[in-house]
């Protein structure tokens, strides 16, 4: 992993972009680090650069860097998680203690658990807007009733998330952007989670209040082992 000092500087740099690019105010713009497969201390280093807000894919991930955390650094404050892998039913109850807001739900079953769980948490729906058959989230003709249920159970749906499409075409990109947005405008949802280090300027022009970063700020992720 980078330094402490590196992963400040880049910070510095993404909040500029944001700054300078966002077509939303830029202090409403949320930089959430995406912490996936680094150890903890990229927990705190982000918390030392300034941010609040890390993400996490996996289950375990969450649990054990928790725990090492509060044991490891006392003297900071535990940054926000956002869960934003593709989300199990049968993982919700590991993580209803760590979990501060649930990105990646696409599914009555997964918001059931989460209200059974944590109950009043804090979601966001993720929408498929690419029509990717493999990727997750759901139809954008099924969130008003999504988000009914969600209510229905007590949750917060603060809005929508969307990954970009797997080839990384701009325009195709940029369509499932402009989309998502106008699906929260029309559902009243103030949040856009959208963009990521790859398309970050795109998702910044089509008006998104929640970006995704890992490795423009960690650089490449550790090996799989």
């Amino acid at each position: 992993m980078l330094s402490d000092d590196e992963i400040a500087r880049r910070w510095r740099e993404i909040r500029a972009r944001i700054d300078a690019e966002s077509v939303v105010r830029p202090n409403d713009v949320v930089l959430v680090a995406v912490t996936k497969s680094f150890p903890v201390d990229a927990w705190a280093a982000v918390v030392r650069a300034g941010g609040c807000d890390v993400g996490e894919n996996y289950a375990q991930e969450v649990v054990t860097k928790t725990a090492e955390f509060a044991r490891r650094f006392p003297e900071l404050t535990r940054p926000r998680v956002h869960f934003i892998g593709r989300l199990q039913s049968n993982k919700v109850r590991s993580l209803a203690r760590s979990v501060d807001l649930w990105q990646s739900v696409d599914r009555r079953s997964t918001l059931d658990e989460i209200a059974r769980r944590a109950p009043e948490a804090h979601v966001l729906l993720q929408v498929n807007a690419t029509g990717e058959a493999d990727k997750g989230g759901c139809d954008p003709a099924d969130v008003p009733t999504l988000i009914a249920h969600a209510r229905e159970r007590g949750l917060i749906v603060e809005g929508l998330m969307v990954v970009g499409p797997t080839d990384g075409d701009r325009d195709r990109t940029r369509d499932a952007f402009r989309r998502t947005v106008e699906l929260a405008d029309r559902e009243g949802l103030a949040v856009r989670s959208m963009g990521m280090s790859g398309d970050l300027d795109d998702a910044l022009a089509a008006g998104s209040t929640m970006v995704r970063v890992g490795s423009a700020l960690f650089g490449d992720r550790p090996p799989v082992v």
